[in-house]
């Protein structure tokens, strides 16, 4: 059967079939990098991490454009509140993200451009815009028109008037729901020259503007979090529709990641930072958990969740190693069935663990197992779980955990005998070897780096 999958538009299960048979062309919205990744942001990556290699598998091949939104008001904020150039926290946060990506195994992107250098894009499609009587500058800035495009709310499923509720329109906009594409130049804020004076980019035109550069005015897919259908990706639709180009022929979005029943968010303080999480957890076994619900469902954070992902990979793990040599590496057909069922991964999974019981029976009664090892291997790939690397950074880090845990308990019974010189020298060598000790009312935490 062909891949089907939800298309968020037309609110419907629908065949994919890419514009060129062969290749898929895929827009995801990348990060906002005012702060460093959390579990939220590798979710996003992983599921169209997943989707891209089901579809290579099946021997498309996938161009994947993942933008970087470097200038925003919450980076403007960001910077202002740390004291740093906004450039410079624009950077440190994009290289927190890649690296996140890299550790969880997430596959590069084709393109990975930035808003800050396609303000020339920009621009000529807010000429295109002007010129079709969609948008209009005005007090330096440039709005977006919405009521000159009739059809405007279909993706979220709104309606113009319902939107406005009890709204006026402000400032210099013509009606209360007109969006900004460009705004004009502040006080002690970075900007770049137009024809309608100088400013910054509006959130929504920077992503229209880059897709359509690296991918064409139509190309097969669009990507992100539900939290983005209204108003970014309804304004992505606006702006690109009106100004002529077919744009996204899918939208697919996927739930968010709920900690303690409650959306992630970091004003709530429940936001898991990746890198701190990698800390306490292999990076697979992470994968695994974020991975694991299907995409359109909401995972529920737990480290219950955490736990048992683990216990799930190291079965995996256990037959690989007890099956030796892996032959055939193909996926079996329920798992593809599953896969392209709209992306079934918990049905997909279910096939993933049925395939090593078989395969430990086969061993149980003496019999090889290579060709169920094979077909372990490749669902692994399809989802990106890599067993072999997770071994060998799980041993490295267990064998690490050990020698670090002998130094604490040599310091734990200096400090019990109250020669706190020699738990100083204990804590003060293990800083030399790259080791941060934090005493916590649960007892000493240490961390690299």
């Amino acid at each position: 059967m062909p891949l089907r999958l939800y298309d968020t538009l037309t609110r419907s299960v629908r065949d994919f079939t890419p514009l060129t048979p062969g290749r898929a062309t895929m827009y995801v919205c990348g990060p906002t990098v005012q702060a460093q990744p959390h579990i939220g942001h590798a979710r996003s990556a992983i599921v169209f991490d997943i989707l891209r290699r089901w579809l290579e598998y099946g021997g498309t091949e996938v161009t994947l454009a993942r933008n970087v939104t470097d200038i925003d008001d919450k980076i403007i904020h960001a910077a202002q509140h740390s004291g740093e150039p906004w450039w410079a926290l624009a950077e440190r946060n994009t290289r927190a993200f890649t690296d996140a990506y890299d550790a969880l195994n997430v596959k590069p992107p084709t393109v990975e451009p930035r808003a800050t250098g396609h303000v020339p894009e920009m621009i000529t499609l807010m000429h295109r815009l002007i010129d079709r009587g969609h948008a209009y500058a005005a007090g330096g800035d440039v709005y977006f028109d919405v009521r000159s495009l009739e059809g405007y709310g279909a993706l979220s499923g709104q309606r113009p008037d319902e939107m406005l509720a009890s709204e006026k329109a402000g400032g210099d906009k013509h009606d209360a729901l007109d969006f900004a594409l460009w705004k004009g130049a502040k006080a002690d804020e970075p900007s770049w020259p137009t024809p309608w004076g100088d400013g910054r980019p509006g959130w929504h035109l920077e992503c229209s503007a880059m897709a359509t550069k690296y991918l064409g005015p139509e190309f097969d897919i669009h990507g992100g979090g539900l939290d983005l259908v209204f108003p970014h990706h309804e304004n992505e639709v606006a702006q690109s529709t009106a100004a002529g180009d077919g744009f996204a022929r899918f939208w697919v979005h996927h739930a968010l990641v709920n900690v303690g029943a409650e959306k992630m968010s970091k004003s709530l303080g429940n936001s898991l930072i990746v890198a701190d999480l990698l800390e306490r957890a292999r990076p697979a076994v992470v994968r695994y958990y974020l991975g694991s619900p299907h995409y359109r469902s909401a995972l529920d954070w737990t480290e219950d969740g955490l736990r048992e992902a683990e216990s799930a990979l190291g079965r995996i793990a256990n037959f690989l190693d007890r099956a030796g040599g892996a032959v055939a590496p193909q996926v079996p057909g329920e798992f593809a069935a599953a896969m392209d069922d709209d992306l079934a991964v918990p049905r997909a999974l279910a096939v993933l663990h049925d395939t090593v019981r078989r395969g430990n029976t086969l061993l149980a009664e003496g019999h090889e197992a290579s060709t169920v090892a094979g077909e372990v291997r490749a669902m692994c790939a399809v989802l990106g779980v890599d067993i072999a690397a997770d071994r060998d950074s799980g041993g490295l880090r267990d064998v690490v955990d050990a020698l670090v845990r002998v130094a604490l308990d040599q310091r734990a019974a200096a400090r019990s005998r109250k020669d706190f010189a020699a738990a100083d020298a204990v804590r003060d060598q293990l800083a030399a070897a790259g080791v941060t000790v934090e005493d916590t009312p649960d007892g000493p935490r240490w961390t690299v780096g």
